[in-house]
């Protein structure tokens, strides 16, 4: 039997985290004289405008009817209502012009109006206030409005929820440091010719940002929205396979792979989908323990513990990393399959070309907005400093 001459716990301690936190930078200045607060669309506000019905009692009646746990639906929005209220007195306490927006009035006017974006709400409010975001100029600062509910990775740290003044003196006292989350810029090629933006949220009407092109290349568009967290391409039933073509880094070498889609992800991503693909659970890494002879006087489910606990935060990186890692869900390894051999499953990259060979597949940015991705059409990833999303974390 296999006999490890380092205990398991040494390779433990030996193992570092990729760091996450910025560089730091000086110089740090903030105007913060005119705020845009994006609001977040509530549960409920969802529901109402998606509903027939002719007033709240009709609507209040309907949602009980299949189910929904109306008393909770309410409570929510109202806690997510007065927070957003709180932002924003607190900031007109403070001398500060405020102007407040939801996902359907939120425009390049409004944003070209404001020093500072502010969503309330969590991760995803944040993701909908920098889709609007072209450059790496217009700061987005983030509050999470349910702390005890949302992880909200994307805005500051929970406890200022509680103290937003703290916040907003230290941003204005220049207590910060700048964070310039790398994004992923997509440029497509299309046998149609026409390239059309799609909302998967079916609340959204239209898809405005993702209105004209922004950039047209003479071998392809540059698509008017860049990804925060993350870009997959894959067919759009999850049960049919996926056939891809993949070129890593401007490789001349193209590797034809069947499997279930792939995730690209920049640093800012990495703490979303791309650790939920990757993740290893604690049972996979007890049984596999089970398979060795472990010289340690640890309970085995504890040391399990530990090397998952490691091997899943050194998935994490930075969010101002200028590579992305792709990750390619069930790769078929199995007779010729992938061609040629070789291909890691997931890996570090600073270029990618994705080629589809599928029936009928979709590119989707940050969960969002959706791209015809059928038979012939190719798909060029990069991360460009300019396409950076201005950020901050305070000292």
């Amino acid at each position: 039997m296999f006999k490890p001459r380092t205990s398991f716990k040494d390779i433990i301690l030996g193992l570092k985290n990729v760091a996450t936190a910025p560089e730091k930078q000086f110089n740090n200045s903030i105007k913060i004289d005119k705020v845009l607060i994006l609001s977040k669309l509530s549960r409920y506000e969802f529901e109402r405008r998606k509903s027939n019905s002719a007033n709240d009692d009709e609507l209040e009646k309907e949602l009980r009817s299949r189910g929904t746990d109306f008393e909770r639906l309410i409570h929510c929005h109202v806690l997510h209502k007065k927070f957003e209220t709180n932002v924003v007195n607190t900031l007109r306490k403070m001398g500060i012009d405020v102007e407040v927006v939801n996902r359907f009035n939120y425009t390049q006017e409004k944003v070209n109006w404001a020093d500072v974006i502010v969503p309330t709400g969590g991760d995803g409010t944040f993701l909908l206030a920098s889709s609007k975001i072209r450059n790496s100029t217009k700061p987005v600062i983030g509050f999470n409005s349910d702390p005890n509910r949302s992880e909200g990775h994307l805005c500051l740290p929970k406890k200022y929820s509680a103290n937003i003044s703290k916040a907003v003196e230290k941003l204005q006292k220049g207590d910060f440091e700048w964070l310039l989350r790398s994004r992923i810029r997509i440029k497509l090629i299309s046998q149609k010719g026409e390239i059309i933006p799609k909302c998967l949220h079916e609340i959204d009407v239209k898809c405005d940002a993702h209105t004209p092109f922004s950039k047209v290349d003479p071998d392809g568009k540059v698509l008017p929205v860049l990804a925060l967290n993350e870009v997959f391409v894959g067919e759009s039933i999850s049960s049919r396979v996926s056939h891809l073509q993949m070129r890593l880094n401007g490789s001349i070498e193209q590797t034809s792979l069947k499997c279930s889609g792939v995730c690209i992800c920049t640093g800012t991503g990495s703490t979303s989908w791309h650790l939920s693909i990757n993740r290893l659970p604690v049972q996979s890494v007890a049984e596999l323990l089970k398979l060795v002879d472990v010289h340690s006087s640890e309970d085995r489910e504890v040391l399990a513990a530990q090397i998952a606990d490691v091997y899943n935060r050194d998935l994490i990186f930075r969010a101002d990393d200028k590579r992305m890692s792709y990750t390619i869900r069930d790769l078929i390894s199995a007779g010729v399959w992938p061609h040629p051999k070789g291909i890691k499953s997931r890996d570090f990259v600073s270029k990618l070309e994705i080629k589809s060979n599928c029936y009928e597949a979709s590119l989707v940015v940050d969960g969002g907005v959706s791209f015809d991705f059928n038979d012939g059409t190719i798909a060029f990833l990069e991360i460009r400093p300019e396409d950076s999303l201005r950020t901050v974390i305070l000292n």
